[in-house]
């Protein structure tokens, strides 16, 4: 397997500073300290945390649908990343994953279960183990 590669610069102080992340082949994503924290347009570091666990999650889930017999047509899941002030920094306290699947001849019961594998045995949760990953799957009719 390959290396994923990711960098970053920030110019600047705290306050009126601002940097860019670049992840791997994508597009520059810019971020500051109102990106982060006031809602300014931008992005931040648990913008790409969520897109990264939503991306791997769904690629996961198809895997898991697939060594079942079952062939999804569309997935979708989404990551709202908490963030937190735990004493005198911050911390990601949780991750809610919501997904959606369409999945011709699949049963709730089914679906289900591999959902709650995949969020389970993906990479980017298995890397986010100190994080508490909720899960909402849906099964499209």
């Amino acid at each position: 397997m390959g290396i994923s590669k990711g960098s970053a610069q920030w110019n600047g102080g705290l306050k009126d500073g601002k940097g860019s992340m670049k992840p791997g082949h994508a597009a520059e994503v810019p971020f500051s300290l109102g990106t982060r924290f006031e809602g300014q347009p931008g992005s931040n570091p648990e913008e790409l945390i969520g897109a990264a666990l939503s991306g791997c999650f769904s690629m996961a889930l198809s895997l898991g649908l697939e060594k079942a017999g079952l062939k999804p047509t569309r997935i979708q899941t989404n990551a709202d990343v908490q963030l937190d002030k735990q004493g005198e920094g911050f911390a990601i306290t949780t991750i809610a994953l919501s997904t959606e699947a369409t999945v011709p001849g699949a049963n709730d019961a089914q679906f289900q279960k591999i959902a709650e594998e995949t969020k389970k045995g993906c990479p980017v949760s298995k890397a986010l183990a100190g994080v508490n990953i909720t899960l909402k799957a849906k099964l499209a009719t």
